[in-house]
């Protein structure tokens, strides 16, 4: 885990990224941009072949996005300025190197593409309770495990009543919403295996609790670019 003194913005040219802080877990799949604040605990983890790209912007800029971890749209303006930013002019001496004037514009052309992008709900919050953390790391261990939260309680030695009010308290959300989210964000490979994978009988009961939560279906989600973790619409 690490922090820096600037916030930073991580996009994955390609492949799928997730971004963990203490305030849980977010997937940045290609067509996704991830924001962590200055002096936020954190890391990064690919999943697959991916090309990961930062830009920290200065404090400036960084008043315009939120002070939490968030993760945005990436429309096509947005991650040409990613692009080009994190490019072959940053790094390659035979190439013509941008300056800084032109390097500015197009953070700020970047900061107001976010600032119009509304947050997308990509975002898997983490416990802090000890209880709650048991949890967790069962689910995450086995994400198709059906077993009733009563049951998880006993393994972990808490109740369901006491599990089911940390959630609330802690989370904002019940156990059936925790495990779907965390099942739904499981890094995965085509949709079909994502879906027996995590638990569901039907792919198609998969895409629409994905679509529920995301907004559109798995394929829809890559938009046609490259590094998306799910393979049909």
């Amino acid at each position: 885990m690490s922090s820096h003194p600037r916030g930073h913005l991580v996009y994955a040219a390609r492949g799928v990224l997730s971004v963990h802080t203490g305030q849980g877990t977010s997937i940045v799949p290609a067509n996704r941009v991830a924001w962590t604040p200055a002096g936020t605990t954190h890391h990064h983890r690919a999943h697959g072949d991916t090309d990961m790209r930062i830009v920290f912007l200065p404090p400036s800029l960084a008043r315009l996005v939120p002070d939490h971890p968030a993760v945005f749209t990436a429309s096509d303006l947005a991650r040409s300025a990613l692009l080009t930013l994190t490019g072959p002019r940053n790094y390659d001496p035979a190439a013509r190197p941008l300056d800084p004037a032109a390097r500015a514009r197009l953070r700020r052309v970047l900061v107001d593409e976010l600032h119009e992008a509304p947050e997308q709900p990509l975002h898997l919050p983490d416990p802090h309770d000890d209880r709650l953390q048991a949890v967790a790391r069962l689910l995450h261990e086995s994400p198709a495990d059906n077993t009733p939260l009563a049951e998880l309680g006993r393994t972990i030695g808490a109740s369901a009543r006491t599990l089911s009010r940390l959630l609330h308290h802690e989370l904002g959300m019940t156990f059936y919403a925790w495990r779907t989210q965390l099942r739904l964000l499981s890094e995965g490979h085509d949709t079909t295996y994502v879906a027996h994978a995590c638990g569901w009988a039907n792919p198609s009961h998969f895409i629409a609790a994905f679509t529920k939560l995301v907004g559109t279906t798995p394929g829809r989600h890559r938009a046609g670019r490259q590094g998306d973790p799910f393979g049909v619409v």
